[in-house]
């Protein structure tokens, strides 16, 4: 394994000198298989909600944020990842070289612990960071020393050098760092500098997942940041598993249990066989989190779904779970991971209009919630997107191709989509297409 940083010892790493006893670290990982979304280790205590980084102030000192992840209040939300890749769940860096991260608890603390947490299912697992704290009182203390400054001259002192990769074997997994003092206390701090680097340089996906940063204040008690969540549910026998995280809206449980998991069950595997291509294997696992922060109606990233929890109370016996249908398209589509050279863009009304396609003509055609009104004929669009792209979809399957939501979906993914599918396909252009369309809802509709 290639690395572009100083090799630390994995194991439990190494132990910094304080003035007053020794900085213990104990690392903590559980594999791919048994891994949860709980992050309950055998030694690493569970993520906390509350605790001093609660309210501390993240800030991105060296390095790029990945625009695919999250920002730094993923790191102190109290919140955790329920899959093993979910890159919105997290925060991590783009490019070769990692970078630094700067808290500021706000004010100077007796800290008690410190954990880290990750979790990917491959190198984006492991943990390789230093850690520095200070109280800001010495006289040479710069506040925001950037690489290559050394933090341990600049009124800085280094708690831990930390390196969880393991000797042999894979790399992913759910990983937990527990930084404490054996005397009962990591000392008096108001800052903490993370200095991070990636776990590898073989490609360009090695770093780290991480999912939550905890600051354990010696003169406060905060909770434990177990969510609610329904139990992992398995499909097919376990060739897919998936979680509802209902912590925000209580209230929504019972309908998941009763409702959501049922349809998610039989649906996910469903769409899964609609929307083949070669040498694509669909996410493993995914997720539906409720958010009263999320503003939307719902929204995928990668394979986690976010939820708005208001608009989903208004919608029990109406759309929700059409509405999750359409998201679990997303789930399986993943058409932003084309590596080909020269990979074209999806367009943006395919990317919706298949998903609308599935839920309003094959999950739930009795709704009849893609008809074009008469009113809405004359100025229909094929390319408007969501519910209208379902309906031009829907008709030209009808009448030309009924294999052509699979080969349309293989293109999109493979990054080699291009109009003259259509034409292929149809041996008509998709403009002439839409041209019969709408003079098929013109008539369709007219007196």
């Amino acid at each position: 394994m290639k690395t572009s940083q100083p090799c630390f010892l994995a194991a439990f790493l190494c132990f910094a000198t304080l003035s007053r006893a020794e900085v213990k670290i104990t690392p903590d990982r559980l594999d791919n298989e048994h891994a949860s979304p709980g992050f309950k280790f055998p030694h690493v205590p569970a993520p906390l909600r509350g605790d001093a980084a609660a309210k501390a102030t993240f800030t991105l000192l060296d390095g790029q944020r990945d625009g695919n992840g999250g920002d730094l209040d993923k790191l102190h939300d109290g919140r955790v990842p329920t899959g093993s890749d979910e890159p919105g769940a997290n925060f991590f860096f783009r490019g070769p070289d990692g970078g630094r991260l700067l808290v500021d608890l706000g004010s100077v603390i007796e800290i008690r612990q410190i954990n880290t947490y990750s979790w990917h299912t491959d190198s984006r697992g492991p943990q390789v960071y230093r850690l520095y704290a200070s109280d800001g009182k010495a006289a040479d203390f710069k506040a925001q020393p950037k690489r290559p400054d050394d933090p341990a001259k600049a009124g800085w002192k280094l708690l831990a050098s930390v390196d969880t990769r393991p000797k042999d074997g894979p790399l992913g997994g759910q990983y937990g760092v527990s930084i404490a003092d054996s005397a009962g206390g990591l000392g008096s701090a108001r800052y903490l500098l993370f200095d991070i680097f990636r776990t590898e340089d073989t490609d360009s996906f090695g770093q780290t997942f991480y999912s939550e940063i905890d600051v354990v204040d010696r003169n406060a008690a905060p909770e434990v940041a177990e969510p609610q969540l329904t139990e992992a549910v398995e499909i097919d026998g376990g060739a897919y598993r998936f979680t509802v995280d209902t912590t925000e809206a209580p209230d929504l449980t019972e309908w998941s249990h009763r409702e959501l998991i049922p349809a998610m069950q039989k649906w996910y595997p469903l769409i899964v066989k609609m929307l083949p291509s070669d040498g694509y294997t669909a996410p493993k696992t995914f997720s539906i989190l409720f958010l009263n922060s999320y503003k939307g109606v719902a929204a995928t990233g990668g394979n986690r779904i976010e939820c708005n929890p208001s608009w989903y109370r208004t919608q029990l016996k109406g759309e929700a779970i059409g509405s999750l249908v359409h998201e679990l398209v997303h789930v399986v589509q993943q058409y932003g991971h084309a590596r080909r050279p020269n990979a074209t863009r999806a367009p943006g009304w395919l990317v919706e209009g298949i998903p609308d396609y599935i839920r309003w003509f094959l999950y739930e055609p009795q709704s009849h919630g893609a008809e074009i009104s008469p009113k809405r004929a004359a100025t229909a669009r094929y390319d408007a997107s969501y519910r209208t792209s379902a309906n031009f979809l829907n008709w030209v399957i009808g009448k030309y191709d009924k294999d052509l939501i699979k080969d349309l979906n293989a293109a999109l993914r493979e990054g080699r989509y291009d109009p003259e599918l259509w034409k292929t396909r149809t041996k008509h252009t998709v403009e002439e297409l839409a041209d019969e369309w709408k003079k098929s809802l013109e008539g369709a509709t007219a007196p």
